[in-house]
């Protein structure tokens, strides 16, 4: 459109002057500011409506970015405009932009459109927007969105962000699909920060790939009357996913960063500090996080139906400790995490966690967790029996050296397999628990031993009974009799040589089949044993 050295714009736009005042502010790369200096009057969200002195038409920000001028001599062209009510409909699509571009405090007519777009760096902070459609973006640095409001839905799929994505204190509505952002097969390379987001509709990252940490501290994430709040199953984030708190700068939730990187602005909770919160389900399923999965100071609202799903997860830790869902279910199937960071307070009770398959190394409790409280949080999770659970408890105390209580958990696992037992295994399951307790505590087998060869030898002291053969028996010796009757196997010429009679006899016979029965026990226990070793 213009010729070397040429920098005047043609005159069939017949530029207004707050165009030409973006014109001539883009040749020497400074800042064109619309403002009027009322706060109240230059909120991009406000209900004042703005005049023809801040209207640039959507055509004319399209030429100066495609086709714009040279630069002033000595300098170099950028788009930054602020405080400008832009016209019509803002379309680059399929357009490479190399300028510098910047929006702020802007105020859209109608949606932006920026698919298979190129830009270098695009920063629009706290605009309002209708709608962002940007399926494909491609840009070589950053992408930053904070604090802008778009009342129909972000579209990102299979945007390629060669920095940093910025959606701080973002408020996005949901478009005609339910969905807030749509960020399939999204690719960031470094950061994605969107602490203190508000998305109201589904926010999909399916197969998105994070470079290096993804933040939603302190967001609001509102689907109540959809599936999922967020769905993010295949994410891959090669550090840490932050579910956390977030505050203002200089608080103890800040994430340091500076604006408009970081929060700048009151939330719009009215706090200087809020917790992650999500209304409606969540769906991590099959994620990889090279460091860390966070969920500290959050709050999960779920209906019954409902679910907070982890199923399948990699990463190296998996810090549990948010508030404790009170309906909907928490989904742990098939995750493999190293460390487990949790607190008692944060699992939900019977029926709400569903963790067949989950495998873990080291535990690694916040505040009071004692045994009984985590045998709790097994069965919890087993409202059906399934060994896996247990075995898994048990295996991760010895790791650590805690062999007494990994034998408390294997005896409570016994405990229950036994309740889905017919009568007669469920008797002898009783029998075992009552004398030995399945093994785990063989030194019952001695006490027991001991209080019967008491009662053995007391009785047959009174009541000895008569020889078999006379002549032919040893001397008799009513703590050997006791004492032969007892032991199953080990032969101390006693029990054969007399003839018990009458009470006598029954006495005998309780004796033998008590020995049975402990050496039984005993023999099964050390089995158990000798298979875990």
């Amino acid at each position: 459109m213009t010729e070397p050295g040429e920098g005047d714009a043609p005159a069939d736009l017949q530029l207004t002057s707050a165009e030409w005042s973006m014109w001539q502010a883009f040749r020497n790369g400074s800042t064109c500011d619309l403002h009027i200096g009322d706060p109240a009057r230059d909120d991009p969200h406000g209900q004042h409506l703005w005049g023809p002195e801040r209207r640039v038409r959507a055509r004319v920000v399209a030429l100066l970015l495609l086709e714009g001028p040279v630069a002033q001599p000595g300098r170099v062209s950028a788009l930054k405009l602020t405080g400008a009510y832009i016209t019509d409909t803002l379309d680059l699509a399929g357009g490479t932009i190399k300028p510098f571009v910047e929006l702020r405090d802007c105020r859209f007519e109608a949606e932006v459109v920026l698919p298979e777009s190129r830009f270098t760096t695009l920063r629009m902070v706290n605009c309002a927007i209708p709608r962002l459609e940007a399926a494909r973006l491609q840009t070589e640095g950053d992408l930053h969105l904070p604090r802008c409001v778009v009342q129909n839905g972000i579209r990102l799929t299979d945007a390629h962000i060669g920095t940093d994505l910025m959606l701080n204190q973002v408020m996005a509505h949901k478009d005609r699909q339910g969905r807030s952002i749509m960020a399939d097969g999204l690719t960031v390379a470094q950061d994605l920060q969107a602490e203190m987001l508000e998305s109201y509709g589904e926010l999909s990252l399916r197969g998105a790939t994070i470079g290096v940490s993804l933040s939603l501290r302190g967001s609001r994430l509102s689907n109540p009357f959809g599936r999922r709040a967020l769905n993010a199953p295949q994410l891959t984030v090669e550090r840490t996913l932050h579910l956390t708190a977030a505050g203002l700068a200089n608080s103890p939730f800040s994430s340091g960063a500076t604006p408009p990187y970081g929060i700048a602005h009151t939330p719009s909770r009215g706090t200087r500090m809020q917790r992650f919160e999500c209304e409606g389900g969540m769906r991590l399923d099959d994620g990889r996080f090279g460091d860390a999965v966070d969920i500290e100071h959050a709050r999960f609202l779920m209906e019954s139906d409902q679910e907070l799903s982890l199923r399948r997860i990699q990463t190296p830790e998996l810090r549990f400790l948010c508030e404790r869902p009170q309906r909907g279910r928490v989904i742990l199937s098939g995750a493999r995490v190293v460390n487990l960071v949790d607190k008692s307070a944060s699992w939900p009770g019977l029926g709400g966690l569903w963790m067949a398959g989950f495998a873990y190394e080291t535990l690694i409790p916040r505040g009071h967790f004692p045994l009984a409280l985590r045998l709790q949080w097994v069965a919890a999770a087993t409202p059906e029996y399934a060994p896996e659970p247990y075995e898994m408890l048990a295996a991760s105390l010895r790791a650590s050296g805690e062999d007494a209580d990994a034998r408390e958990v294997q005896l409570a696992k016994q405990r229950r397999r036994r309740e889905t037992l017919p009568l007669a295994a469920k008797t002898w399951g009783v029998l075992q628990d009552w004398t030995v307790a399945y093994g785990y505590r063989p030194g019952r087998a001695a006490v027991w031993m001991a209080i019967l060869w008491a009662i053995g030898t007391v009785y047959f002291s009174e009541n000895p009974p008569p020889p078999l053969k006379a002549g032919e028996t040893p001397p008799w010796n009513p703590y050997l009799y006791a004492l032969d009757l007892l032991l199953p196997v080990i032969d101390l010429n006693q029990g054969a040589a007399w003839k018990p009679g009458g009470g006598a006899q029954w006495v005998a016979a309780v004796l033998i089949l008590a020995g049975w029965v402990l050496a039984t026990t005993v023999a099964a226990g050390a089995s158990r044993l000798l298979r875990r070793q």
